[in-house]
């Protein structure tokens, strides 16, 4: 028996080996009362398995275990564990740096880290003032476009109240320049002069008199 070196046939083949293993697997199950566990993966890492109705794969996985007198995880776990030891670590030197940047566990630190630890809080206070000073300028242009877009409507109504004005006078440029001669004359008195209509006064020497209009 050797590799099948044809790819198409190769999965054809697994195709029909691996559904008659699982039907074995379950004719043991069903015809011997038997535990069967199967995990398959094929070589383009398919995933398949089988797994007797009355138990589990993770009851086979410890039935194993308790038989052979092996741990599988303790590998597993003493890596685990490791990584974990590490990331704590890493935790910890953090935890004691944002206590150093806020002025706790200083009497730790020699000369040349405290040196360094003021550079970093230069450093830092520069780029936050930047970013503040960044963020007042964008506010101020965002306000000032506002502005201008609230005086738009009040502008332009000005605009048509001017020009319905100008059409209003249009025509009547000597109706316009009494008015402006009325307004200008500091409400001088206006002096007119009146004459009788009616006969009988005319004759009876009624004249002209003048009627001063203040």
């Amino acid at each position: 028996i050797k590799r099948i070196e044809n790819t198409t046939n190769r999965q054809v083949t697994f195709s029909k080996r691996r559904a008659g293993i699982i039907k074995k697997a379950k004719e043991l199950t069903v015809l011997c009362d038997a535990h069967v566990s199967l995990l398959l993966f094929s070589s383009t890492q398919k995933f398949f398995e089988y797994c007797s109705p009355t138990t589990t794969t993770k009851k086979m996985i410890d039935r194993y275990q308790q038989a052979t007198g092996t741990n599988l995880w303790d590998s597993h776990y003493e890596s685990m564990q490791k990584e974990f030891n590490k990331l704590k670590e890493k935790n910890e030197r953090l935890r004691k740096s944002i206590r150093q940047r806020i002025g706790e566990d200083l009497d730790e630190l020699n000369h040349s880290e405290l040196c360094g630890l003021e550079q970093n809080l230069s450093e830092a206070l520069k780029k936050i003032r930047l970013t503040l000073e960044n963020k007042i300028k964008r506010q101020i242009d965002t306000c000032r476009k506002k502005i201008r877009l609230a005086d738009v409507p009040r502008n332009k109504g000005f605009r048509e109240l001017q020009e319905e004005i100008n059409c209003s006078f249009d025509g009547s440029e000597d109706n316009y320049e009494s008015m402006m001669v009325i307004r200008n004359s500091d409400a001088q008195p206006c002096p007119v002069r009146v004459q009788p209509s009616h006969p009988n006064l005319r004759e009876r020497g009624y004249g002209c008199h003048d009627l001063i209009l203040g």
